[in-house]
């Protein structure tokens, strides 16, 4: 670890204790009558991930006031949100892993799979209704709009390969960024900020998604921190901001080939390797570095207008860990 480095543990540190009862509210949060139901929730439970949706709510709520009731309830409901689309998305994706551990539709099919997510984003919406938490379920109503959106716009512009680079923006922003905007304007909602703060924190959370999205593409191509590259999504024909830029910059008769190679060579390890080489020769990495330290900087600016506080620094913290982790 060098000297700019922080660890995810010790951001955690200065909210730790609200983050144990957040865990265990969270837990209560999934609990069914229906035995099959209470199995598979646990499963999930006990296979949580970084927790970084709720860091991002109880910090943006500290920036204005004590941890209410309301607090727990809205990161509750983004990760109840958060969990179902994972779970979702692993059934539209035939994926059968999720954080080194088998599925849900792995291990249980399909068909239970699609009930338990939705079963999670009806708890999530029971929450909020049941506390007359109605500002929070209209944020994060919102997200999952602009988050489906987000997906078929993807899906359609991959079967034609001709994403733009405003198109991609517009799929992130969609696809990934607005459940952490929607993390942050919950946060600041609850934490008692006005409508003006709430918007501020929003944009804030958008930024931070961007550039979290742009790090996830930059993972398929490889860095030097986690060893060789991965190439899955160019086998799953992805179209990701370094290959966008390679694209730009390539003559006519490169962008067929890629392309092709694409289309219909994916299975071909050589191939995949052929497609990567080509987006760093062409310096799709290093463009989509800078782009991804912009949408950084926006971030930290939106931060800035905020007092110095332990709480601000804290993001800045988890936003520098957003862009610098290694998985």
């Amino acid at each position: 670890m060098n000297k700019r480095e922080i660890s995810l543990e010790d951001i955690k540190k200065p909210i730790q204790k609200e983050l144990n009862l957040f865990e265990q509210k969270f837990k209560e949060s999934m609990q069914s009558s229906v035995p099959l139901l209470d199995r598979i929730t646990y499963y999930i439970y006990k296979r949580k991930g970084k927790q970084m949706r709720p860091l991002f709510v109880f910090f943006c709520a500290r920036l204005f006031g004590e941890i209410q009731d309301a607090v727990y309830r809205g990161a509750a409901m983004v990760e109840l949100l958060h969990t179902a689309t994972l779970v979702h998305d692993d059934v539209v994706d035939n994926s059968f892993e999720r954080r080194g551990f088998f599925s849900i539709n792995a291990l249980w099919k399909n068909k239970i799979a699609v009930i338990v997510g939705d079963f999670l984003l009806a708890k999530g919406m029971l929450l909020s209704l049941n506390n007359n938490d109605f500002g929070v379920l209209k944020i994060v109503s919102g997200a999952i709009k602009m988050m489906s959106e987000g997906e078929l716009l993807q899906i359609e512009k991959a079967r034609r390969m001709d994403i733009q680079e405003s198109i991609y923006y517009e799929v992130i922003r969609g696809k990934t960024a607005s459940l952490l905007a929607s993390c942050c304007a919950i946060g600041a909602s609850t934490g008692g900020a006005n409508e003006e703060e709430i918007e501020k924190l929003r944009l804030f959370g958008e930024y931070v998604g961007m550039a979290f999205q742009i790090k996830d593409d930059l993972f398929d191509f490889g860095e030097d921190k986690i060893g060789k590259p991965k190439g899955l999504d160019i086998k799953e024909k992805k179209i990701t901001l370094p290959l966008i830029y390679a694209l730009q910059d390539s003559s006519p008769k490169e962008k067929r080939n890629i392309i092709n190679l694409i289309r219909n060579h994916m299975e071909d390890n050589k191939k995949v390797r052929e497609v990567i080489d080509f987006v760093k020769e062409k310096g799709g990495i290093q463009k989509s570095y800078f782009k991804m330290h912009e949408f950084q900087d926006k971030a930290y600016a939106i931060l800035n207008e905020f007092p110095e506080s332990e709480w601000r620094r804290a993001l800045q913290n988890l936003v520098s860990f957003t862009v610098d982790r290694n998985t």
